[in-house]
């Protein structure tokens, strides 16, 4: 199963560290409790609409730009399960055989 909060931490986590920002930066700047936004990074917690704009606007990142990149993350992640899906499924066709057996009264 696809967790879309999991995919998103791991946007903003990436996100936040290419700008060089810390934890506590982007905190104090969205006005967001340091724990909660740790939290959300590791997918434990879900960001409401308005959370998820104050932690764009602290790090001058449009919401747009990461919900693209969660988008395209959750579409990799729909293949892969997709695969791993067929991968895992037995092939239960049937192969041609012999043909049936037909006796003869010669």
């Amino acid at each position: 199963m696809v967790l879309f909060r999991r995919l998103l931490g791991d946007v903003l986590r990436s996100e936040r560290m290419q700008r060089g920002m810390t934890l506590r930066e982007v905190s104090a700047e969205a006005r967001v409790s340091l724990g909660y936004i740790s939290e959300i990074e590791r997918g434990q917690k879900e960001a409401s609409s308005e959370l998820l704009a104050s932690l764009c606007a602290a790090m001058d990142l449009p919401l747009s730009e990461v919900l693209r990149e969660v988008s395209d993350a959750v579409a990799l992640e729909e293949v892969a399960l997709e695969l791993h899906s067929i991968e895992a499924t037995p092939i239960t066709g049937t192969r041609p055989g012999p043909g049936p057996v037909v006796a003869s009264a010669a």
